[in-house]
């Protein structure tokens, strides 16, 4: 992987975005159905959950915006489209289903916005960009479920929304740690800069204009 991502530098890509002045935690889809057993979306991910939340504490105690999201369908879930089609595993986020439920010790406070999507990214369909623009928001930095399926979507578009997206790769997790650091070094190299746990900390500790 080094050498690929010296590879994609020399080539004029992963360039630094840089945290802005406004920074906000975007949680996505961190929820039961990844963390039961016997789920068919379980993936060892217990530790970038509990960084997850590390972060978003920090974040509540400086007095930024943190954001989850979570993906929902009604009863046959015909409003997953095609992406439900390709996933039939989706059907565990059907209304009524514990496993599309948040966890107990994470899960949204009042003030925070949930985002509620049937697609991969956090911005189809939904209102996110509109809420971020409106709170003037530049940067978010992206946590949750999975690094190679949801949080590369919402970093993805993200960036094309024009916000600056900052995967907190500590708190990102996957399948297997190959798709995890795949998709990692795909993003830092084209979408997104991937940063740690304590730079994540330290951009949510500058003074906010």
């Amino acid at each position: 992987m080094s050498d690929l991502a010296e590879d994609y530098r020399r080539h004029g890509f992963a360039a630094r975005l840089g945290a802005g002045e406004r920074p906000a935690v975007l949680v996505v889809d961190i929820c039961a159905a990844y963390l039961t057993d016997g789920s068919p979306l379980r993936a060892p991910v217990e530790a970038a959950v509990a960084a997850a939340a590390r972060l978003i504490g920090h974040a509540r105690t400086r007095g930024h915006p943190v954001i989850f999201t979570r993906v929902s369908y009604r009863p046959g879930s015909a409003d997953g489209g095609l992406f439900r089609r390709k996933v039939p595993s989706l059907t565990a986020f059907e209304e009524g289903n514990p496993l599309g439920e948040f966890l107990t010790h994470l899960a949204p406070e009042p003030g925070d916005v949930v985002v509620t999507k049937q697609y991969a990214s956090a911005f189809h369909g939904t209102s996110l960009s509109a809420t971020l623009t409106a709170q003037r928001i530049d940067t978010l930095l992206v946590t949750g479920l999975t690094t190679s399926g949801c949080v590369r979507a919402s970093a993805t578009d993200a960036l094309q929304h024009g916000f600056r997206p900052l995967v907190v790769a500590d708190a990102c997790g996957d399948r297997d740690p190959r798709l995890h650091e795949a998709n990692l070094l795909d993003l830092d190299a084209k979408y997104a800069d991937v940063v740690d746990l304590a730079a994540a900390t330290s951009a949510l500790d500058r003074p906010q204009n």
